[in-house]
């Protein structure tokens, strides 16, 4: 059984939905016959590249929020975080264009180290000082997961290499119609939205190989089109 989840390195709820549904997942019975690949979504694909901005103030512009109210936004996300055994630095990080991470995260998939990278983008981003915005510390990263420094660099370097891949992905998410990320899709025939609790994504897993009844897409979609319960809004593609 294959399992597809669309997600951002620069999403809160996609990294503590991973670790919740690797929870999930574990306590599947059947586990070991389950594929999971990972798939690019940017949820600010206008920004500039190497452009960032504190994370609050994203926040706070994007959803229409007073900064005191994205800081409770991320002080939310923080302990949810922390509950799943993340770390979670709620100050002095930064918000950017995530398309050369999902450009070079493609290229760790097809060396099979994409889960690899993943992590690694995912716990500097949001637990660590260092920014994954910076290009060397993305190399120093694809270093750390196994890859080849010089190859990490060229796909840096162009800007066409697996940009299609990213994109591919981009639209097949549309054509699902995924309206949140992170967005779990199970053998093509369920969907999850957000990071739910890991029992729920048991529940989907068992559900989907035994081929019966639907996990209700919308279960812990953020109403108020937020980054703040559950999952984060979709922007809308032009």
């Amino acid at each position: 059984m294959r399992v597809e989840i669309w997600s951002d390195i620069a999403c809160p709820w996609c990294y503590v939905g991973k670790a919740r549904f690797e929870e999930g997942l574990a306590a599947f019975a059947h586990r070991a016959e389950v594929e999971v690949v990972h798939r690019s979504f940017e949820l600010d694909p206008h920004r500039a590249r190497r452009s960032t901005v504190p994370v609050v103030e994203s926040l706070a512009e994007k959803y229409g929020r007073t900064l005191d109210e994205a800081r409770a936004m991320e002080e939310h996300v923080a302990s949810a975080a922390r509950a799943a055994g993340l770390g979670y630095r709620t100050e002095g990080r930064d918000q950017g264009n995530t398309f050369d991470i999902h450009r070079l995260i493609h290229l760790a998939k097809a060396r099979g180290l994409q889960e690899e990278l993943l992590d690694l983008a995912y716990r500097t981003n949001f637990a660590e000082e260092r920014s994954v915005f910076d290009p060397e510390v993305l190399v120093a990263l694809a270093v750390e997961a196994g890859l080849d420094e010089d190859e990490a660099r060229a796909v840096l370097a162009d800007e066409d290499a697996y940009a299609e891949d990213v994109r591919a992905d981009e639209r097949e998410a549309a054509e699902l119609g995924a309206s949140a990320v992170p967005f779990f899709v199970l053998d093509r025939r369920y969907g999850v939205s957000g990071g739910q609790p890991a029992e729920v994504f048991t529940q989907a897993l068992e559900q989907a190989w035994q081929g019966r009844g639907i996990v209700p897409a919308a279960q812990g979609a953020p109403s108020g089109g937020a980054c703040d319960d559950g999952a984060c809004e979709v922007p809308p593609r032009g």
